[in-house]
């Protein structure tokens, strides 16, 4: 007879919300930050908080500028090694996404020590490990402590040249909009914490959320790609609006073409999708013009939380070919034009 103690570990029944569903709503992330003070600015500090970009870059001479960035978050899978892999890949990307070479990460470490076994926690910590390996950078420390919830995630530090790098704010009129992988990473995350996602949905899953967005270094060699983010907790809306208000333009969705992981559209019409993907279109929602044939189903995709999710490329339309043959040369192959940047008031318009 099998007792508690036999049972596997479930990771996400530790935590209040997974992956990058657990950051703060827009809405209430932009109330806490309102009354922020000022504070003297250097003048190498090429990419700061001004418009919620990706990472932070100083530039430290003529050819060198340090990206810094950092995420970590709660459990989205129960597998202790994959939730390493997640999250690191995650943290990785958004050095990536300024077009940057990471170089090292810090590891960051917070676990409830009484109720996860050590060998649990080791495992974590060599899933990030092993994608830090394959990214090609060590971890050189970090930092740990005892926590209510499992949380695991990196400081990733990069270089970059100055005059490569890609910032969110920077889209052009008449730019064309590239997303290197699909979405419905939340819509299969919360499929798994209700027991409904069969094994090929949650290899799916895996396969998405531990590809290292590495075209991003070459990206950042095209004159013609103008800007560049990855889409995370915001969904794919949210993360396009900043760069909609960064440019001052209006970004328009082909909702046709925009590559969507096998099986969340179902999933999401029959009610799979968590509590960030409402909280973020609260948040932003009178900013988006939504055609009338988009169905409940596809709003929720295009709000659903992306943990560790896509390049979301903008890019003058000569360089199109180019850079879907980068990220197939990436083995992104589901990367895809799914809409552009015109001439407008800051906001997203999504077509049928």
């Amino acid at each position: 007879m099998s007792t508690a103690s036999d049972q596997p570990i479930k990771l996400t029944s530790f935590s209040h919300g997974g992956g990058c569903g657990c950051k703060i709503a827009p809405g209430v992330l932009a109330e806490i930050l309102k009354n922020s003070s000022g504070f003297p600015v250097p003048k190498e500090l090429m990419v700061g908080i001004e418009t919620a970009d990706d990472a932070a870059v100083y530039k430290l001479n003529d050819e060198q500028a340090l990206i810094a960035t950092t995420d970590f978050f709660m459990p989205i899978v129960d597998d202790a090694f994959d939730f390493g892999r997640i999250a690191a890949t995650n943290a990785i990307s958004d050095v990536y996404a300024m077009g940057g070479t990471p170089i090292m990460a810090l590891a960051l470490v917070g676990m409830p020590i009484n109720k996860l076994p050590l060998d649990t926690i080791g495992n974590i910590i060599r899933g990030g490990e092993s994608i830090c390996a394959e990214a090609g950078i060590p971890i050189a420390g970090g930092h740990t402590i005892d926590s209510v919830e499992p949380i695991y995630g990196l400081v990733v530090l990069g270089l970059v040249h100055p005059s490569k790098v890609k910032r969110n704010a920077d889209s052009k009129d008449g730019d064309v909009l590239i997303l290197g992988k699909p979405l419905g990473v939340g819509v299969l995350s919360a499929a798994l914490k209700k027991d409904a996602l069969g094994a090929d949905g949650y290899a799916a899953m895996i396969a998405n959320t531990t590809k290292l967005n590495k075209p991003g270094m070459a990206l950042a060699k095209l004159d013609g790609v103008h800007a560049l983010t990855d889409v995370t907790g915001f969904g794919l809306l949210g993360h396009l609006l900043e760069l909609a208000r960064g440019a001052k333009l209006t970004a328009q969705l082909d909702m046709s073409t925009i590559p969507l992981l096998p099986g969340v559209e179902q999933l999401a019409h029959d009610g799979f999708f968590t509590g960030a993907s409402g909280r973020n279109w609260d948040a932003y929602g009178k900013d988006v013009e939504l055609a009338a044939g988009i169905s409940p189903a596809q709003q929720a995709l295009l709000t659903d939380p992306q943990t560790s999710g896509g390049l979301l490329v903008a890019c003058d339309p000569g360089s199109v070919d180019e850079v879907l043959a980068l990220f197939a040369q990436g083995g992104f192959g589901d990367a895809a034009v799914i809409g552009r940047m015109h001439a407008g008031a800051p906001k997203v318009t999504v077509r049928a």
